[in-house]
C-alpha cells in the first residue's frame, strides 16, 4: 500500500500538468514498515531525457544521490519514484519496466491528458532480484493533511 497525504498526492498530479507534454519525474521520501509506503514529500527532479522526453524519463545520478542524502537527513528514505504519461493510461510500460530497480519502492504514474491530469495508479515492484523482479498494483490511500506531517 502506498500512504500519502492529500497535499503530496496534488504536487505529484499538479507536476504532472505543469510538465506537459513532457513526462515529469520525481522521487518520494517517506518511510516503509508492516506492507506500507508512507510517503511524506515528493521531490520533483528534472527529467534528463533529450530523445524521448514526451514519454520517456531519466532522473540524474547525482540529483538521486542529492535527493537521497537530503532524505536521509530528515530521517527519511527513498519509498518510490514518480511519473506522467501525457496523453497515455496511468499503467506501466515496458520501458517502465525494464529501467526500475529499487525493488519494495513505489512506482507512481499519473495520465496527464490534454494537460489534466487524470488517473494516478501505483505498483509496487517486488521480487528479491533483477530476474524475479515484478509490479504489483498497490492501493493508493490519500490521507487528510497531518499536523506533524507534509
Amino acid at each position: 500500500m502506498l500512504k500519502l497525504c492529500e497535499q503530496v498526492y496534488d504536487a505529484i498530479r499538479h507536476y504532472g500538468e505543469e510538465t506537459y507534454p513532457y513526462e515529469c519525474c520525481g522521487v518520494l521520501l517517506g518511510r516503509s514498515a508492516d506492507g506500507v509506503n508512507e510517503v511524506e514529500e515528493a521531490v520533483p527532479a528534472g527529467n534528463t531525457r533529450i530523445d524521448s522526453a514526451h514519454n520517456r524519463y531519466q532522473i540524474a545520478p547525482q540529483d538521486l544521490v542529492k535527493i537521497q542524502r537530503q532524505g536521509r537527513e530528515r530521517g527519511l528514505d527513498i519509498v518510490g519514484f514518480y511519473h506522467s504519461h501525457p496523453d497515455h493510461p496511468a499503467q506501466w510500460s515496458k520501458t517502465d519496466f525494464a529501467e526500475a530497480h529499487w525493488i519494495g519502492c513505489s512506482y507512481v504514474i499519473t495520465s496527464v491528458n490534454e494537460g489534466v491530469a487524470q488517473e494516478t495508479n501505483s505498483f509496487l515492484l517486488t521480487g528479491t532480484v533483477e530476474e524475479d523482479k515484478a509490479f504489483e498494483s498497490e492501493a493508493v490511500v490519500v490521507a487528510a493533511l497531518e499536523a506533524e506531517r507534509c
